[in-house]
């Protein structure tokens, strides 16, 4: 008995629905699927030039090569995309879904250390939200206020990186 939705030994597996429809689409919709993951031009370039992909592994694998050619333009033009821990974008599911672990009680302070972060830096303390309670962001922001430049674009550059392949795992996905 064979189904036609059984894995054949040795044939390619089928991308998920979302991937499919990412590598499907024109490449207009494409950039536009990127950037609401990421804002760097440079990344969604990258990401677009090795369309289509087999699996979401490959295209988090491409996403993370990106990520690692990033200058430090590019990292800013990709923070820019991204809203101030403890203040979502108003109508902007994605940024409420992300952090959506922060308690109102915390909104304030939260707010008045990223002003203070964003004076000494230059850009907004991005930090991945998902499944971090509003504590634990608050820690993260008081412990890396105190960073060099250097050390926090690096790290900035890894929490970039994360919240890119949630962000790109879903839309690979699809719908839900």
């Amino acid at each position: 008995m064979t189904s036609s939705t059984q894995h054949t030994p040795g044939a390619t597996p089928e991308p998920p629905a979302g991937l499919a429809r990412f590598n499907a689409s024109g490449e207009t919709a494409a950039r536009a699927a990127l950037h609401e993951a990421c804002a760097s031009t440079a990344w969604g370039r990258a990401l677009l030039t090795h369309r289509p992909y087999a699996t979401t592994d490959a295209l988090l694998a491409a996403s993370d090569a990106a990520m690692a050619g990033l200058t430090a333009d590019d990292l800013a033009e990709a923070m820019a995309g991204h809203p101030p821990i403890g203040r979502p974008k108003p109508g902007d599911a994605t940024s409420r879904r992300e952090q959506s672990g922060v308690q109102e009680s915390l909104r304030a302070e939260l707010l008045e250390l990223n002003l203070a972060y964003q004076d000494r830096f230059g850009h907004v303390f991005l930090i991945c939200a998902t499944g971090r309670t509003g504590d634990q962001m608050l820690d993260a922001l008081k412990e890396r206020i105190g960073h060099d430049a250097d050390t926090e674009r690096e790290i900035v550059r890894t929490e970039l990186g994360k919240i890119n392949r949630i962000r790109l795992s879903r839309l690979a996905e699809g719908p839900s």
